[in-house]
């Protein structure tokens, strides 16, 4: 990459990014740089940006930053798929994942990039062809997802050809590396580096006896075939519904090797994030910060409201989307932020949430339910009374998947 001479931003359609662009259209500046942004994106902000279509700004970039977290970056690195031009991804508000550098590191990125000290590397995506007959690709997963109401996903594995196993579950998930801490990692499967080339099949919450991942080389044929017995199901790539599959339905995974190409600034940064994101580390060395410091965020791409403290995840509360209403499901405190009041920092931030959306709620969970007892003024946000069960679900211990 020699010096780059036009740099596309990619922006979170929410998050303020507004201090990053500054940092960026600040060092393009001082070396005669073009920023270009998307013209849906750039209108929101004031700055000296030049509005493109997405095809000009793939066509012109020797650079493309995506500013934002995991769903900005997945779209960026779709945006360039098959083309050389590298992707530097910046973390804009809550820890993401794929992206190389946090907000506060962004000036020192653009010197190394000034210097030449990164590397690129390559990342493979998954593409299919839906029912509909759109292609479509992914660079976390495509997933088989069963329809709330409808049967569970029962979807065969066809390996060379050859039958090889049928998962009946939840969803069956197919992932790059990259995807590998993403949904597939929720569904139990490994961590797998993004130096690796392969494809991750797991299911969710599987009912069948087999219920291990799979892991295949990128040259091996891959087939889903949707059983007979099967409900309907969504297909979701990247964790967007893209178009439902039915019994009969054959879906052919093809294995994009170097389909993206993202910086990086240094090898470990991976396991680092990691560590981060998914509480490998023991919880024993943890536990400082004032409880009023917590901050709780909706982790959609896991379906969950995480209550972070010091950046360290100290809880989560699952729930399920039915149709119009949210079901709060099941509430944890990791063992060393317990007895802070944690608990309740998400039930109320999960329910305000879901007034703020109008959003009608179920509980399901006892803890949120016994909550709800103790604070009548989130009534009107139920969709119907609170199971009155008292035994406390919080559960405590290891690590939170």
């Amino acid at each position: 990459m020699g010096m780059v001479k036009v740099v596309g931003l990619v922006l979170h359609p929410r998050r303020d990014c507004g201090s990053a662009i500054e940092a960026i259209v600040r060092w393009a500046a001082s070396r005669d740089v073009t920023v270009l942004g998307l013209h849906d994106e750039i209108t929101r902000i004031d700055c000296d940006a030049v509005e493109v279509s997405a095809e000009e700004m793939v066509e012109r970039a020797g650079l493309l930053v995506s500013l934002g977290g995991d769903g900005t970056m997945l779209r960026t690195m779709r945006l360039v798929e098959g083309r050389k031009t590298p992707v530097l991804g910046v973390n804009v508000g809550r820890l993401g994942f794929l992206a190389e550098v946090d907000l506060p590191d962004l000036p020192g990125a653009l010197s190394a990039i000034d210097e030449h000290k990164f590397t690129v590397e390559s990342r493979t995506a998954v593409r299919t062809v839906l029912p509909d007959g759109r292609e479509v690709s992914a660079f976390n997963d495509i997933a088989l997802v069963r329809v709330p109401g409808d049967g569970l996903a029962h979807v065969g594995i066809t390996v060379e050809g050859s039958n090889f196993v049928r998962y009946a579950a939840d969803a069956v998930i197919v992932a790059t590396p990259t995807g590998s801490t993403a949904y597939s990692f929720s569904a139990g499967g490994p961590i797998v580096s993004p130096n690796v080339e392969g494809i991750l099949v797991s299911a969710s919450a599987a009912h069948s006896s087999f219920n291990r991942s799979l892991m295949l080389s990128p040259d091996e044929h891959l087939e889903l075939e949707v059983a007979a017995t099967s409900g309907r199901l969504a297909i979701e790539v990247d964790g967007i519904i893209q178009g439902h599959a039915g019994a009969g339905d054959h879906l052919r995974i093809i294995p994009v090797p170097a389909a993206a190409q993202v910086i990086r600034f240094g090898r470990t940064s991976f396991y680092e994030r990691a560590r981060r994101k998914l509480r490998v580390e023991g919880s024993a060395q943890v536990g400082g910060g004032d409880p009023s410091d917590a901050v709780v965020v909706d982790s959609f791409e896991q379906s969950r409201y995480e209550v972070l403290l010091g950046g360290e995840l100290a809880g989560v509360l699952h729930y399920r989307r039915h149709g119009q209403q949210v079901e709060l499901a099941h509430t944890e405190i990791d063992q060393a932020f317990e007895g802070r009041g944690l608990a309740g920092r998400l039930a109320a931030g999960a329910l305000d949430d879901a007034r703020r959306r109008a959003t009608p709620v179920v509980v399901t969970c006892p803890f949120v339910a016994g909550w709800l007892d103790r604070h009548p003024e989130y009534a009107d946000v139920l969709a119907a009374p609170p199971d009155p069960r008292p035994e406390n679900s919080i559960h405590t211990g290891g690590n939170l998947s």
